[in-house]
């Protein structure tokens, strides 16, 4: 269970409400930081190819797993950051997000529109940061 107080605040004065995020996350304990993930299996195989929903539930279940061997959930997550070949894949990875993320928590966000990722038939790349107050595993 998660000890950690995240504050979040929807909308602060004078900034319009956020569509699928929060614009400020805040609260104190251990930085967990994980590299932006991809959709790529146990084995460096592209899971999903030419499916922005299938890429992006392999990269939310990798996401899960690098949380984990931090002693950390999505419920510490503060920041989720986007990197996508096409904007448009944006819908098909915050319906596959409310599978991983409760929707009454969701972090603050960034989604950005790239030329490329490294890696050709790669549709999104995700990175994330979370607050823990555990010690790590």
């Amino acid at each position: 269970m998660n000890e950690t107080e995240l504050t979040r605040i929807t909308a602060p004065d004078g900034v319009a409400p956020g569509t699928g995020y929060t614009h400020v996350v805040f609260g104190t304990g251990r930085l967990v930081a994980v590299s932006g993930q991809v959709a790529l299996d146990e084995d460096g195989e592209i899971v999903g190819a030419g499916d922005p929903a299938a890429q992006a539930r392999q990269v939310f279940e990798n996401l899960r797993r690098c949380l984990a061997a931090a002693g950390a959930t999505f419920d510490d997550v503060v920041k989720l950051t986007y990197f996508m070949t096409d904007i448009a894949h944006l819908s098909a990875v915050r319906d596959v997000r409310r599978e991983f993320v409760d929707s009454t928590r969701l972090p603050a966000g960034s989604a950005v529109q790239v030329a490329a990722l490294f890696r050709p038939g790669l549709l999104m790349e995700i990175e994330a940061f979370a607050l823990v107050d555990r010690p790590g595993g």
